[in-house]
C-alpha cells in the first residue's frame, strides 16, 4: 500500500504539467536526461585507458601559405 500505482504517478504528472506549464516541464525533464547522458559519459571515460596520441594526431597543423584576401604569405617548400 505504500508504493503508488500507475494512476497516482499520471495524476502526480498532470498536476506538475499544471503547475509548471509544458514548456518548463518538458525542459527540466530535456536538462534531466542531459545530466545522466553526461554523468554516464563521464564515467565512461573514466574506465578506458590513457593511450598516447599517434603520429599523426601528433603532427602539428601547417601553416597557411594563402591569408583570407588570397595574398600569399610565403613560398611554398616542396
Amino acid at each position: 500500500m505504500g508504493t503508488f500505482g500507475l494512476t497516482h504517478w499520471l495524476i502526480l504528472g498532470v498536476v506538475l504539467i499544471l503547475a509548471f506549464g509544458g514548456g518548463r516541464f518538458s525542459s527540466m525533464m530535456g536538462d534531466v536526461a542531459k545530466g545522466i547522458k553526461s554523468f554516464k559519459k563521464g564515467m565512461a571515460e573514466d574506465d578506458e585507458p590513457h593511450r598516447e596520441p599517434s603520429r599523426i594526431d601528433a603532427k602539428a597543423a601547417a601553416e597557411p601559405v594563402f591569408d583570407r584576401d588570397g595574398n600569399r604569405i610565403r613560398d611554398r617548400e616542396i
